[in-house]
């Protein structure tokens, strides 16, 4: 039996460049993958600073498939040296890519990557929101996604153009029962076409919801193209700030530079109006300023938020109050004010407040 395209990114995940100490599916250096009958071609990118070991790598890897059952004869492998044309932008139209993180799940990163879309789209920028939650993705219940087919292209997935901006989810290329049970080769791949292959066309900003932890997708990410920055979503409370801090030192370690801090939940509003402070808020506030991060607002928790989510009307999140649509305004203001510092290269001033 043939080897899988899976199978294969799965032996090259046991093949280190000598130079990044890290493996060619992890750092995105697996360009193509073709299997047919016995046969397996395929495409490796190295960075100039690799290119040395172009020998060795091209000879790791034709072994590392061999051994996972395929005959050497029967493996091709062509290797590349990035130049001038793998220097140039992977998405030529699109200005700034912005992550949105977090170390654990159940925080709000996918209300939080709506908002700030939809916050920008209303200040006039070109958005698109990415839902980069391979295993878990939500964006096409909360955008609203549920009665709209997929279209393509080609091999180019056409994004949904939907509140104004435009966005794409695994979600809808998917059986929504089934279990998304996917090694790190697999989900890499996943993420990779999901950015790669949607024509996005002309954007200020890419928006990518990331999924929780610090795992495959955000190293993929950060490997396959520059980010502008990162974006941490926190609550308020200890036990989510402890894993917010291993988020950007993720990002840290990485070289993407932190944006800044959103404290989501900070408070609930209830029906008759009164707020309450269910998760101690301030805290992820107080974390921003240990870390010497900028803070780029608080945003509450409402009822009609959830609301919303369910129904996919994010719009109508500006509709609920004054307050709320203030708050949401905020945070689109602040981010676009540290994108356009990221990008001029001058330092940003650090503000909490």
């Amino acid at each position: 039996m043939p080897l899988t395209e899976a199978a294969v990114l799965d032996a090259l995940t046991r093949v280190v460049d000598p130079s990044l100490k890290k493996d060619l599916v992890s750092l995105g250096l697996v360009r193509s993958v073709r299997t047919a009958d016995s046969a397996v071609h395929v495409v490796i990118e190295l960075p100039s600073d690799s290119s040395s070991a172009e020998d060795r790598i091209r000879s790791e890897a034709a072994k590392a498939i061999a051994e996972a059952g395929t005959d050497p004869r029967h493996i091709h492998i062509e290797c590349a040296v990035a130049g001038a044309a793998a220097d140039r932008p992977v998405l030529p139209g699109v200005k700034h890519v912005i992550a949105v993180g977090a170390g654990k799940g159940g925080v709000g990163k996918s209300t939080v990557s709506t908002l700030l879309a939809l916050g920008r789209a209303r200040q006039g920028a070109r958005c698109g929101l990415l839902d980069g939650d391979i295993y878990g993705p939500s964006l096409g219940t909360m955008l609203g996604l549920d009665d709209l087919d997929p279209m393509a292209k080609g091999d180019t997935l056409m994004p949904f153009e939907v509140h104004g901006i435009k966005a794409m989810t695994i979600g809808k290329l998917v059986d929504p029962e089934k279990p998304m049970i996917w090694r790190g080769p697999m989900a890499h791949r996943a993420f990779s076409q999901l950015l790669l292959q949607t024509d996005w066309g002309q954007l200020d900003d890419l928006i990518v919801d990331l999924p929780p932890g610090t795992g495959d997708v955000p190293l993929s990410l950060s490997q396959a193209l520059p980010l502008t920055g990162a974006v941490i979503v926190c609550t308020p409370q200890r036990v989510a700030q402890d894993d917010a801090r291993r988020a950007v030192r993720m990002f840290n370690e990485l070289n993407v530079p932190i944006l800044g801090v959103v404290e989501n939940m900070s408070w609930f509003v209830a029906p008759d109006g009164t707020e309450y402070d269910l998760f101690g808020r301030g805290g992820a506030e107080d974390m921003s300023r240990d870390l010497n991060l900028p803070f780029l607002g608080p945003l509450p928790l409402h009822i009609d938020m959830r609301r919303n989510a369910d129904a996919g009307t994010p719009l109508s999140n500006f509709e609920i109050s004054g307050d709320i649509s203030d708050a949401i305004d905020h945070l689109a203001t602040e981010l676009a004010g540290r994108v356009s510092a990221q990008s001029s290269g001058a330092a940003p001033s650090i503000s909490v407040s």
